[in-house]
């Protein structure tokens, strides 16, 4: 009798066991040949070789790591990712595994942990991939191309985090362990399941030799419209700049220019830009919305930036109507701090930027979304690109000749920029949200005019009492010790030697910075193409802490 219930007590649970853990989706099996006898294995190659193609002697034992190469992995798996996450939690549908986990990639350098990253649950696996089914796994770590996947972020975020400073000149052994996590509504904590591949290789690093020539400071060209400074700065950190940019320790640079004391101090450009170039520097062409409202609140187009929305728009037109609406002002947009419900901060916010794009109307995108409870008008700043938008079209249409001809004739003929190109927005009206591209140093105009107090040539372009209000702390930004936020304006304290330098800055996606120094007389213009990179920001503040300050204040 003991006998029977001791196997009965077996095979019930072993059913038990199978009945929680059996897959939910028939995957596509075994490959082939090579994937059956590299089950589990991490596999190393130079590019995307297709895997009908990709051979045993494809797999690589050492790479060359440059800063422009490809180097990609493809991962043979015993079973499909819906499945692995089954088996951490049963209890849950094909949709909500998915929504809540993904893989988990540990990166190992000389056999020491470095780095590990749960990515995304939203993160695919390339063209033909399917979570549910698929056993082999394509995953580009480097690319020599301009391109946004999330698994060239996570390397980049590998780098951030310990990776570029174990990889110094010579050969490291670089391993990579994968395994698949969720994160439960219960816990909120990542379960983390068994190893499921792993594989190595040996990564060879070379820092590129730079050249003298690259090193040295590029001479100011004639004809620059600008007197050129004949101030003294220390050479020196600027070819040491050169050099960094030039090793690509400091990534996608395009273009460095600082005006001191209003004269041109230094002009570089590097990455194939130069003098002509049009920068499309993002969102740092949001700011020149503010500069526009303020010059037609000058010219009685609008009463003043205390002015609600919904004298310009019936907002009961629109859905989502709530009586908090009619009391948003064009300061709040300006300042980022409206009732909205939007957050380009969040993607799961209605209001988010990227649900913007693909919508056939931009402001009606803006004015239909519903108000956040946890929000009042001019009390809390969250960033929200999409109100930058609305501020363009009030613009617009205050304006008889529209927003394009106005921008031309009150502010880019005085300061005698001809060559620049907007974005615009599908009702074409000029894109307020950013991407207004235009020559390094005609942003440094745009950057020095504030510095002017509104002046240019002895003609006041922007009124003196909008400077004032511009560069004034408006609103403080949320978990950033002491900074803030203007008229679409950033603003935040520079401390180099013990002493606090104050600056006002425009600032787009990729590490693109115009930097108004309140107690200096300097600006500083950077253009970069680091475009969604996470280094984008910290290595333009990096410049100017560790190079030019440096340099100019000696």
């Amino acid at each position: 009798m003991t006998r029977t219930l001791f196997l009965f007590a077996i095979n019930l649970l072993c059913f038990i066991g199978f009945s929680q853990n059996a897959d939910l989706f028939k995957t596509e099996g075994i490959t082939g040949k090579l994937h059956k006898s590299n089950i589990g294995k991490v596999t190393f190659m130079n590019g995307n070789i297709p895997l009908d193609q990709y051979k045993k002697s494809d797999f690589l034992e050492s790479f060359n790591l440059e800063y422009k190469s490809n180097l990609n992995i493809r991962i043979f798996l015993n079973n499909s990712i819906t499945n692995y996450l089954h088996q951490l939690a049963p209890d849950l549908s094909a949709e909500q595994l998915v929504e809540m986990g993904n893989l988990q990639f540990a990166f190992y350098i000389d056999n020491k942990f470095i780095y590990k990253d749960n990515i995304n649950p939203g993160c695919n696996f390339g063209y033909g991939s399917s979570k549910d089914t698929s056993t082999t796994l394509r995953i580009p770590l480097t690319s020599s191309k301009a391109e946004n996947l999330w698994a060239l972020h996570m390397w980049e975020r590998f780098n951030l985090n310990g990776g570029e400073k174990a990889l110094t000149n010579g050969t490291h052994n670089l391993r990579i362990e994968v395994r698949p996590y969720i994160i439960t509504n219960k816990s909120r904590e990542a379960i983390v399941g068994s190893l499921i591949a792993k594989g190595q290789v040996k990564l060879i690093i070379k820092t590129p030799e730079v050249t003298a020539k690259q090193m040295e400071i590029q001479p100011i060209a004639p004809n620059s419209e600008w007197k050129v400074s004949d101030f003294q700065f220390d050479k020196k950190k600027i070819e040491l700049l050169n050099k960094e940019i030039a090793s690509y320790n400091l990534k996608e640079i395009t273009s460095i220019v600082a005006i001191y004391d209003g004269k041109l101090l230094i002009e570089e450009y590097f990455n194939d830009a130069n003098r002509t170039t049009l920068h499309d520097t993002r969102s740092a062409g949001k700011s020149f919305a503010s500069t526009l409202m303020g010059i037609a609140i000058n010219d009685g187009y609008i009463k003043n930036e205390n002015q609600t929305i919904s004298s310009f728009y019936n907002l009961k037109e629109y859905a989502n109507y709530d009586i908090k609406k009619d009391s948003v002002k064009i300061k709040d947009l300006l300042t980022m701090s409206s009732s909205f419900e939007g957050s380009d901060a969040h993607s799961e916010s209605p209001g988010n930027e990227e649900n913007m794009y693909p919508t056939e109307n931009w402001v009606k995108f803006t004015l239909d979304l519903p108000t956040d409870p946890a929000k009042t008008n001019g009390g809390k700043w969250d960033y929200f690109t999409a109100g930058t938008i609305v501020l363009g079209d009030i613009l617009d249409k205050s304006i008889p000749k529209g927003l394009d001809k106005y921008a031309d004739e009150k502010l880019f003929k005085p300061l005698n920029i001809t060559n620049y190109q907007w974005q615009y927005t599908p009702q074409k009206v000029p894109n307020t949200a950013g991407s207004l591209q235009m020559t390094s140093l005609d942003y440094a105009k745009y950057a020095q005019l504030y510095k002017n107090n509104g002046e240019w040539n002895g003609k006041q372009i922007l009124p003196v009492n909008w400077v004032k209000k511009t560069l004034t702390k408006q609103i403080q930004i949320p978990e950033r010790d002491n900074q803030f936020y203007s008229y679409l304006f950033w603003n935040k304290t520079v401390n180099y030697k013990g002493k606090n330098y104050e600056t006002y800055y425009c600032a787009g996606n990729g590490g693109n910075q115009f930097i108004i120094f309140k107690d200096l007389p300097l600006v500083v213009i950077i253009t970069s193409k680091a475009f969604n990179k996470p280094y984008g920001h910290p290595q333009a503040d990096k410049i100017v802490h560790d190079y030019l300050l440096p340099a100019i204040l000696k």
